[in-house]
């Protein structure tokens, strides 16, 4: 019994401690590197106000690099992938909100030339309708995951980007709450985002895109004006392929060549005869349909490069009545 309990005391020492020193050790590095991101901080025209908080506050989130660096084990199709997002009830918040929203909807819609349902629909599918933002620090998760390393030139703009977002009055460092990833308020921008496109529709002076509904439209309808979006069309349509077989490549051609190369509406019914540019979309284990895009697709994926993410937007702005 008397050398069992000293065994046991030598292993509390030998393990316990190492670890301790460890954790203390990372700290330390962390705690430096908040230090020295601080002075660049400062160089780049944060107020010590700022730099202040953020050195008090900004803390390391193991979560956040766990995220990071987990893959999915598998891959969905494009079919689960919309029966997860463009739900029924989706569908029908996403018309709820449209006929609450509408006079404001169709202000800021016709401001910029984004259609409406457009606007919804982004909203609908990037956080439900405002209902799921983040709650994880912006800044601390920026932080960690530019300590981090991995994408360490990225994060460390976005970093610098959120910092500035504060600086300049808009929120402040405890209320900067998003993804995990950095991503931000009720349309999801990454703080770079933010800087280019974020809109004070309501004049209040900040742009608010965590409680202002009036800037979260705006903010939206002016990111996609600024990548190219044109209210002239829609963003695309499914279509049935055949037997055919087709060399995917980004090259547009009008509706009325793909007519004449065999494709069909998704019901096989003829091709609209039109001068309309499009280009073909085939997901993987999609059978023997497609989409055939428009110039407005590769505007929503500037937001988010995912082919799957455009279909339902597109999906769920198409189910939105505008009357």
């Amino acid at each position: 019994m008397f050398v069992f309990k000293y065994v046991i005391i030598y292993l509390f020492f030998f393990i316990y401690f190492p670890l301790t020193s460890y954790a203390n050790s990372s700290d330390k590095k962390f705690n430096t590197f908040i230090n020295d991101i601080s002075k660049d901080a400062q160089k780049k025209g944060i107020s010590a106000k700022v730099i202040k908080q953020f050195k008090k506050k900004a803390y390391f989130i193991p979560r956040v690099i766990e995220l990071d660096r987990s893959q999915p084990e598998f891959k969905l199709t494009l079919d689960q992938y919309l029966k997860r997002v463009v739900t029924p009830l989706r569908i029908k918040k996403a018309n709820k909100k449209f006929k609450e929203n509408k006079i404001l909807l169709n202000k800021i819609a016709k401001h910029y030339g984004v259609q409406a349902r457009f606007i919804v629909a982004l909203w609908g599918i990037e956080t439900d309708f405002g209902r799921l933002t983040g709650g994880f620090s912006v800044i601390s998760s920026l932080a960690s995951l530019t300590f981090d390393g991995r994408r360490h030139d990225y994060f460390k703009k976005e970093l610098f980007n959120a910092l500035k977002i504060i600086s300049d009055g808009h929120i402040s460092l405890n209320k900067m709450t998003g993804s995990w990833a950095g991503a931000m308020g009720q349309c999801q921008f990454m703080p770079s985002s933010f800087l280019n496109y974020a809109s004070d529709w309501d004049k209040d002076g900040t742009k608010n895109i965590w409680t202002s509904k009036p800037d979260v439209f705006a903010s939206a309808a002016n990111y996609l004006k600024k990548v190219g979006w044109s209210d002239k069309k829609t963003w695309g349509r499914k279509v049935f392929l055949g037997d055919n077989k087709f060399e995917l490549n980004k090259k547009y051609i009008t509706l009325k060549k793909w007519s004449s190369k065999g494709i069909l509406n998704s019901d096989k019914t003829k091709l609209p005869q039109l001068d309309l540019k499009a280009r073909l979309v085939i997901p993987d284990n999609y059978g023997n349909y497609g989409f055939l895009v428009y110039s407005n697709f590769d505007s929503l994926l500037n937001w988010n490069r995912s082919n799957y993410f455009a279909i339902a937007v597109g999906n769920l702005s198409d189910s939105i009545s505008e009357k």
